[in-house]
This record gives structure tokens, sequence and C-alpha cells, in this order.
């Protein structure tokens, strides 16, 4: 029954992110055993989202690492449970327990063949890079004593992690093999030589910047780069951190260099947002797939639109509200209230209709209703890309003089990312 429950409960959820996400990319899969007890080393920058992707599309079943608290929240408790969750006792959280305890439940999941995953920075946050890695992953992995265990670090990397309709990629990395020791506490030595291989490895996988600020600069000078077309979101996280590579290379050498590309990209930026163009819009193409699936979809999105607009508004203020705007809780407060909030309306419009008309309209309401809203979603999402395609020819043919000069700004940028990476890659190109 309880396996039943797990199997129903991680197809919902992989389907929820499928909707919450506007694209999900899966690599490195082929770096996970199936033949033996693996534990995953994750970073950890979008609250109870990050876990979600390891449950939903780790190979075989995996129990995570959960603060003791969470056990007790409703509807959240019941779903750590299920998933076989193991207790993680701070002292900040006030709840009886220890860490023999939280270790001996861990390693009795892997000896009996299940898997584990960790994160080793021990919270999630919005860092611009990791943070220091603990030894719960390593204690636990030696302390087990199986000749045949791995770590398999995963790094989560998303575009714009609390927004609706972003996109997810999740890379699982090379398995590290653990040589185990006698059962219990494990040597310090050994701890500290395998927490730093797995920090290591999770550099590999990440995004790591000196500042927010240099970040932001960075994804700036990608969507630049690459605005001619969509990659692969492997690809944009190997671009992004040729490019970290490359912000460091200037800085340390030519910092008067890397201020005036800063300045280019910055001013670049403004002046696409004064005629409101995004960088891929300054090559304007016709996209007849999606004008007709606008005129599609539009009496069903107008009116999916109309029904889920308070739940939608609800959904987001409450995002705002419960964690004051923090970025690395928004997906899941998103992700939560929208689990509650849009049901509950679907079956409130289906009980009204059951009173007023009777069973039948109740239930085609209760069937209907979810469609009307993802036709709602697609539908804007259509409507946003046209809008913006529409805008960019507008003001290719009104305004020549200013697309010209976007043009040639974007095309300076490039040369001077191919210049750099060039001196340090040896190469001409960025890609």
């Amino acid at each position: 029954m309880e396996r039943g429950v797990r199997s129903f409960l991680t197809a919902v959820f992989r389907r929820l992110l499928s909707i919450f996400f506007r694209r999900i990319e899966i690599t490195g899969l082929e770096n996970v055993p199936t033949d033996r007890p693996v534990i995953y080393a994750v970073n950890h920058p979008n609250g109870l989202v990050d876990p979600l992707f390891i449950l939903c599309f780790a190979p075989g079943p995996v129990s995570f690492l959960a603060k003791a608290p969470l056990m007790r929240m409703p509807m959240i408790g019941y779903i750590v449970r299920t998933f076989e969750s193991v207790p993680v006792y701070r002292k900040q959280d006030h709840t009886a327990g220890t860490n023999e305890e939280t270790f001996s439940i861990a390693r009795d999941i892997l000896r009996r063949g299940g898997s584990v995953a960790i994160f080793p920075e021990g919270t999630t946050h919005s860092d611009s890079r990791l943070r220091e890695m603990k030894t719960g992953a390593a204690r636990i992995a030696i302390g087990a004593a199986l000749p045949t265990l791995v770590i398999v670090p995963a790094g989560i990397y998303y575009t714009e992690k609390q927004t609706f309709r972003s996109k997810a990629l999740v890379v699982f990395g090379s398995a590290i093999p653990v040589a185990g020791s006698s059962t219990g506490e494990p040597p310090r030595e050994a701890v500290e030589r395998l927490t730093a291989n797995i920090e290591r490895e999770l550099r590999e996988l990440t995004l790591q910047a000196d500042s927010k600020s240099a970040l932001d600069l960075i994804g700036s000078a990608e969507d630049i780069f690459t605005s001619d077309g969509e990659q692969p979101l492997a690809e944009e996280l190997e671009l992004r951190r040729r490019f970290i590579d490359g912000y460091h290379f200037l800085r340390e050498r030519e910092p008067l260099r890397l201020a005036r590309l800063e300045s280019e990209i910055r001013r670049f930026g403004s002046e696409l947002s004064r005629f409101r163009l995004d960088p891929h819009e300054l090559t304007p193409r016709f996209d007849a797939d999606n004008l007709l699936r606008v005129l599609v979809l539009f009496p069903v999105g107008l009116a999916g639109a109309a029904i889920h607009f308070i739940p939608y508004r609800i959904v987001s203020f409450l995002s705002r509200r419960i964690f004051h705007g923090a970025a690395e809780m928004m997906a899941t407060t998103k992700f939560l209230a929208g689990l509650l909030i849009y049901p509950l309306t679907w079956i409130g419009i289906s009980v009204f209709a059951g009173v007023r008309w009777g069973v039948l309209p109740a239930m085609a309401a209760l069937l209907t209703l979810p469609v009307l809203g993802y036709g709602a979603l697609r539908l804007f999402e259509d409507l946003d890309d046209a809008i913006g395609r529409t805008r960019a020819v507008f003001h290719r043919l009104t305004q020549r003089s200013a697309h010209q000069l976007l043009v040639e700004q974007r095309r300076a940028i490039r040369a001077e990312i191919q210049a750099v990476n060039g001196e340090l890659y040896g190469s001409t190109a960025a890609d």
C-alpha cells in the first residue's frame, strides 16, 4: 500500500514539476549505478523543490535527510514520511534526537540496498557559491561499511528559481566510491578527505561566483551571446561556467577592461529595456505555429484565465508574504499553495455546479477546469511570445537606426566575449 502511494505521489510530483517549470532537463543518469546503494549529495538553492527533482528523476526510490520539524507539518509531514525520509535533529529546531539516530536510520536504508539523498550544505540558500560542506554524508557513507556504496554528486541549476514557468536542469556527476570502515563513527581524517572530495565534485556541477552581482552579469552576458537561438540547459550552464572563468581572468589581469565590458553590457540592457525588447528579439522571426496556437487556444485560454485569476493572485500573494520574498522559498510556497488552492477552486466550482444543475455538470466541471487552467497557461505563454515578436518587428520597421545601433552593440559585446575566451582557452569562439 505504502509503495503504491509513493509511486502515485512521485507521478503526481513529476507532472506538477513539468507544469511549474517550462523546461526540465536531466543529464548524467548514466553515472548513477542501479545495482548498489547510493548516497546523493545535492546542492540546495530552492527549498522543498530541490528534493522533488531527486525523488522524481533519480533511478529508483530515494529517501531524504529532512529536518525533524517537517515530519510534524500538515501535508508535508505525510509526504516526507511516505518517502521514508530520515529525520535530522538540529539544535535550532529544539527537537529531541541525535546525529547518531539519524546516521543509524540512514545506514539501515543503505544496507537494505536503498538510496539516501543529503544536502551537504545543511540549509537552502541564495548565495552565489556553495556553502561550507557538513560532514554528515561522509560520516554516513564510511560508517555504513558497505563495499559497493557510492556517493553521486548532483547539481541542480535554475534559470530563475523563484519564477513560475522558468527552466531547471539536474546534473548527476561521476560516482565517488567509498571505502567503508568498521561500523560506527569513522576516522576524522577519512571523513574530512571524503567531504572535500564531495565539495570538489559539486563545484564542478554548479555555478560558483564571488557575488550575486557577478552572477547577474554573467547571466546577462550569456543571454546576449546566445540570443540567436535556444541551447540545451547543460550547454547554458557550461557556457556560464566558462564566462565566470573569463570574469575572474579579467578581474585579475585587466580590471579596466572588465569594467568597460560590464558597462557595455549594462548599457545594452538598459537600451533593450527602454524599447521593451529581449536580446533574442533583435533578430525578428515569424512563427506560424505560435500564431496558430494562439488562435486555437484563445477561447479556451480566456475562459481558463477568468476562472483562475483569483486563485493565481492568491498564490502570488502567499508566496510573497509567507517567507517575505526570500528567493530560495518562493518556488516552494508557490508550489505548495498552488497544490492546495487550485484543487480547492475546482472542487468549489464543481460543488456549486452540482447544487445548481446536478451531478453530471458537476463531474464535467471537475474534469474540465484543470484543462481550462492549462489552456490558459499555454495561451498566455504563446501570446507573450507573439507580442514580443510583433514588437520586435515593429521596432525594426519604425526605428531602423535605433535597432541597428542595438544590433551593433550586441555584435561588439559578443566580439569582446570571444576575444576573452580566445585568450583564456586558446580559441576564437566560446562554444
